[in-house]
């Protein structure tokens, strides 16, 4: 443990018999301030703000500019107070609210991802055994590029789907609609699918077996993506069976 500072937040301590002792815990204070329920106005302001508020708080960007912000590291949590800067390092597990985004990212030791990227929802039933039957939601948020995309998050092995559903949260550009399925089936949950911010739709199949590792693609019609985001839920049951003896 360091003797100037807290290992986690690197608040600073107040030294044996250290004069003007108010100075080092109004510092530490003011990083609390910051770093509590930590709401940054956005991350992807590369520009240093010419007047920012007392309190406000950026994640940088790559290539920020400005006289202090030049230079600086992406991903720091840059904080304005009484007219200074002052630079801090996330760690891995901060999360921050984004406001012009209207969306938590977490740091994960190197890059901010939303936390709703990747989210996971489940419900199951056991028996004495120990086998389950699991009813749950994956999702994620995919960014719309190219001629299709596929999700990372993908439909189980041994899994029984009962249905992919998908909303548009930032609206599509290049293509004027697009389909959600599989590969050798784009269709399968959905086609000509609307582009426009929170166009949305229910893709119910009758419960299908899959019996290997299956993304969900977004295949673009009437020209390739080049902008935009989905969110896709896979709506599915998931089996275990009894426990070892």
């Amino acid at each position: 443990m360091s003797d100037d500072a807290t290992p986690r937040l690197s608040l600073p301590y107040v030294a044996a018999g250290q004069a003007q002792k108010h100075i080092t815990v109004n510092e530490a204070f003011a990083r609390l301030d910051g770093l509590v329920q930590l709401a940054a106005e956005s991350r992807a302001v590369a520009t240093q703000p010419a007047a920012p508020g007392d309190g406000a708080v950026w994640v940088l960007p790559i290539s920020a500019t400005g006289p202090v912000w030049g230079g600086k590291a992406a991903g720091l949590i840059a904080r304005h107070e009484a007219g200074a800067w002052e630079f801090l390092t996330p760690n891995a597990g901060y999360i921050a609210w984004i406001k012009d985004e209207g969306q938590a990212l977490v740091f994960d030791g190197a890059t901010w991802t939303p936390v709703a990227s990747t989210f996971k929802a489940v419900s199951a039933a056991r028996s004495p055994f120990g086998a389950a039957t699991r009813f749950e939601i994956l999702e994620q948020e995919v960014t719309l590029s190219g001629a299709s995309v596929a999700t990372t998050v993908v439909i189980p092995n041994r899994a029984i789907v009962h249905g992919v559903s998908t909303r548009t949260s930032v609206a599509a550009t290049g293509a004027t609609s697009y389909s959600c399925g599989v590969a050798g089936d784009l269709g399968k949950f959905g086609s000509s699918l609307g582009v426009a911010k929170n166009a949305s739709n229910v893709g119910v199949i009758g419960p299908t077996a899959f019996y290997a590792d299956t993304p969900v693609v977004l295949t673009a019609a009437g020209g390739s993506f080049t902008g935009g985001k989905v969110r896709v839920a896979i709506h599915l049951m998931r089996f275990d069976g009894p426990g070892a003896v």
